[in-house]
């Protein structure tokens, strides 16, 4: 639990040394980058505690890569929405992931941005065990719902701490799902 409190101490000031750090260059828009694509990548603690799974049980950090695409590029709610591919890799041979979705995202114009999701997850976990160090997932097959918050530094660049659980919504037996938490970097090109 002191790791996890430790990142999350780093991600804060780093995300308000983003923010203290604004540059005179303006945000891309869609009407200036309609072709916008981000990558983004991080280290994220692998299932951490006391979040949505209320359980621990691997170890380990994951490491993470995500490409956010520029299509579907839709309006919702003042925000926008688009698609996802992405993968996260456990350091310690505990789960991994590849996924996919959409995200919604809402940029306010301080550069601090929302992302949420909703998409679904390919592991490579255990579907069910009696071991104390492995998750049973039920699934292969699994949702995935993801919460970010950041701060775009000037035109191109962009920090953030991300969340995300991954869960077979109880269609499954068993179902203990799975949490991450940590800091990534994006770029915008």
């Amino acid at each position: 639990m002191v790791f996890v409190q430790n990142i999350i101490a780093v991600c804060g000031c780093l995300l308000l040394t983003a923010v203290t750090a604004t540059g005179s260059e303006s945000l891309p828009t869609n009407e200036q980058a309609p072709w916008r694509a981000e990558i983004r990548m991080g280290v994220l603690v692998h299932d951490v505690d006391n979040l949505w799974s209320h359980s621990r049980k691997e170890d380990g950090v994951d490491l993470n890569a995500e490409l956010i695409l520029a299509y579907p590029d839709w309006q919702l709610l003042a925000g926008r929405i688009h698609s996802n591919l992405g993968a996260s890799v456990n350091t310690q041979g505990d789960t991994s992931k590849v996924y996919g979705g959409l995200l919604w995202e809402y940029q306010f114009d301080s550069g601090i941005f929302l992302n949420l999701g909703l998409g679904g997850a390919v592991h490579d976990g255990r579907l069910d065990t009696d071991r104390d160090d492995t998750k049973s997932l039920g699934s292969r097959i699994l949702f995935r719902i993801p919460i970010e918050i950041g701060y775009a530094a000037k035109r191109h660049h962009r920090i953030s701490i991300m969340f995300d659980h991954i869960s077979n919504g109880y269609l499954a037996n068993p179902n203990q799902g799975l949490d991450t938490l940590g800091l990534r970097y994006g770029y915008r090109f």
